[in-house]
């Protein structure tokens, strides 16, 4: 057996970076990990055992220089390089240049990224070995009158792709003519700036799809196995939020079928290492081994890749260091089996009820289920910067059954505690609990569908608005001197900051332990209010009842973030200082600010503009998503304060109006 590589670099960051320096040191290997500016202090840095430092926070100066990375490599004597997943992982001049530079590539050959990279070309060769393909154009002309003549024979809905793309980047689900042209510049522009290619390809956009995947594995010997399917068919925009395997209602038939293809393709491009051939589904009817299409192929570890080694028991990147070192695949097809069930839910640093815009800050406090297999690439203290993909974590969870891990993960997803950024934790849970989604019958429309029901906002309990004062009141007082060593009588008012809204509520401490919290929508009692470590506890006045919530303090300037997790749900508070303002913005409406920071890619209006409501003004871009401004009022556009191509910090006032113009028109 050849032996092991003695030090590679990763090529990469974050959790997919931490999740290969683990696996390497599990084997002896030393790691090198490589950095930017932004990324510093960042934990696959801390974890790897030296570090070289590539350039500033933008990825284009520093995680897609191939030349400063494979330099790095030389200069600390690594062997190899992984790419990871994203940046330089599918660039086959990457793989070029490195084994020019007599290092070894961790994945496939440059020729078989190639032959994948470009979706029109790999649809091409698919047909060629007998796979079957979803109908559609994916020619060299790219004149918009000619590609939306194909849209109308393809029939509408169709699917805008970007040939180069991935993680739904360059992507666009068109149902009507009039909104071809459009959809068509979104698609281009996203591809040039995801990866330098506009050039784009229309699908028949099935409208019930399911996406199917397959964990395919090649070595040097030929010899090529799967470690069956998972299902991605929770998407939103095109990009997965929970996936799982094997995938719910699969017969062993279709299993058979959809396998069998996916070997056929890697065996077509004589793949090496891990790769993922991805298919749409028709879900209208269950699934059949004759409703099924090649969408892609991923010739790189895929983010979802743990739900695969949970229900196989193998280490995926183990092996992909085992055949990049020139060893065969360690076990035969037959070898291969599938134990119980799992789920895996990324966690992201978004909102929700915002668009899902990314949110940055600094995590002043993570706590993860300890029950879960938690990937991350964060600790308490990191901050979620502007520059990369805003993930904080990936939640895997493993049962017997569907049902079993299904719960799992709504308990891991209640668990997990995040202060000082807005998650989708929330979100994630109400998919978890969705009907269609529980019972396995869905595709990739559930979210779309369901949306509003999904992200709707829950009120704050007046439980949850009663342990933060509990916590605010410990900043003043200290744990040992709240509640019940307070004298009968006393009183306190606590005024908190949430979302924008001053709660204000007073706490009045009565005899025999029992303690008021009025000013809410309903009057709270409790009992018996102790703090240990972390956790807040009492009993409820009415009903008796035990409840707990942690909480979780953290200064800020001038004020006090109070970050409580009560029954599931995190809400986090901000105790301002009584001396400054409440925060609250009077000329709301007035301006347009930036919903985050970001880059701004077009504008549609300049000074002296009437606009109605609703009417796009620009459109940002920040982490590769498009966001669009737009007018929250009518009225007449006074000040635009920014230029195309600029970089703004979210808050920025972009767009200001004419007062006495939005007097008018509300006149």
């Amino acid at each position: 057996m050849k032996p092991l590589f003695s030090k590679i670099l990763i090529a990469n960051r974050g959790e997919i970076a931490c999740r290969v320096i683990e696996t390497a040191h599990k084997l002896g290997i030393a790691t090198v990990a490589v950095y930017s500016e932004a990324d510093a202090n960042a934990m696959h840095v801390n974890l790897s055992d030296e570090a070289v430092r590539i350039g500033p926070a933008p990825v284009g100066e520093s995680y897609l220089k191939a030349d400063r990375i494979i330099q790095a490599a030389l200069d600390t004597g690594a062997e190899a390089i992984h790419p990871g997943y994203g940046f330089l992982s599918e660039n086959p001049n990457f793989v070029e240049a490195v084994q020019a530079a007599g290092l070894i590539f961790i994945g496939p050959s440059a020729d078989a990224i190639r032959a994948m990279g470009l979706k029109d070309a790999a649809k091409n060769l698919m047909v060629e070995a007998g796979v079957p393909v979803v109908p559609g154009y994916q020619g060299e002309n790219q004149d918009t009158a000619f590609l939306a003549r194909k849209a109308d024979e393809i029939g509408y809905p169709v699917l805008i792709k970007a040939r180069a793309g991935g993680g739904g980047k360059g992507m666009r689900k068109v149902d009507a003519p009039a909104d071809f042209a459009e959809a068509l510049q979104s698609a281009i522009r996203e591809g040039e700036s995801s990866f330098g290619d506009g050039h784009v390809l229309i699908e028949k956009y099935v409208t019930s799809p399911r996406h199917i995947e397959v964990q395919v594995f090649g070595d040097g010997a030929g010899n090529v196995v799967h470690l069956f399917e998972r299902d991605c068919s929770l998407q939103r925009r095109h990009q997965k939020v929970i996936e799982e395997a094997p995938a719910p209602g699969m017969s062993q038939e279709v299993r058979s079928a959809v396998t069998a293809a996916a070997v056929a393709a890697a065996k077509a491009i004589g793949y090496q290492g891990a790769g993922t051939v991805e298919f749409i589904a028709d879900g209208s009817d269950g699934l059949r081994a004759d409703g099924f299409w090649f969408m892609e192929m991923n010739t790189r570890l895929q983010v979802e890749h743990p739900v695969t080694e949970a229900i196989t028991g193998l280490d995926l990147v183990d092996w992909q260091l085992r055949v990049a070192a020139g060893q065969d695949i360690p076990v035969t097809q037959d070898q291969i089996t599938i134990s119980g069930h799992a789920f895996e839910a990324r966690l992201y640093a978004e909102d929700p009820a915002n668009g899902f815009l990314p949110s940055t800050g600094k995590l002043h406090h993570l706590q993860f289920d300890p029950n879960a297999r938690n990937d991350t690439g964060v600790r308490s203290g990191d901050e979620i910067s502007p520059w990369y993909d805003p993930m904080i974590a990936k939640v895997i969870v493993h049962g017997t059954t569907r049902e079993e891990a299904l719960e799992k993960l709504s308990k891991s997803l209640k668990r997990t505690h995040v202060a000082g950024t807005v998650t989708n934790a929330a979100f994630l849970d109400a998919l978890v609990r969705h009907e269609g989604f529980e019972s396995g019958a869905f595709d990739t429309g559930l979210i779309d569908r369901d949306i509003e029901k999904l992200v709707a906002v829950v009120p704050v309990d007046e439980l949850a608005v009663a342990f933060a004062c509990f916590a605010a009141l410990q900043i003043d007082f200290g744990a040992e001197r709240v509640g019940w060593s307070l004298w009968g009588g006393a009183r306190r008012t606590i005024r908190l900051l949430h979302e924008d809204e001053v709660l204000e509520r007073t706490i009045v401490f009565e005899d025999g332990g029992k303690v008021r919290v009025i000013g809410g929508s309903k009057e709270v009692m409790l009992f018996d209010v102790q703090t240990v470590g972390t956790t807040l506890q009492a009993r409820t006045g009415q009903y008796n009842e035990a409840v707990s919530a942690d909480a979780v303090c953290a200064d800020l300037t001038g004020q006090t973030l109070v970050s409580i997790r009560f029954r599931g749900r995190v809400v986090d508070f901000i105790c301002p200082d009584p001396l400054a303002d409440s925060g609250i913005n009077s000329d709301q409406g007035k301006l347009v600010t930036a919903p985050m920071t970001g880059v701004v890619i077009a504008l549609d209006v300049e000074a002296g503009a009437a606009v109605k409501a609703g009417q796009r003004l620009g459109v940002m871009e920040a982490m590769k998503m498009e966001t669009a401004i737009v007018a929250p009022i009518d009225g007449v556009v006074e000040t635009v304060n920014c230029h195309v191509g600029e970089t703004v910090e979210g808050g920025v006032a972009l767009v200001t109006f004419r007062e006495d113009a939005i007097k008018e028109d509300a006149a």
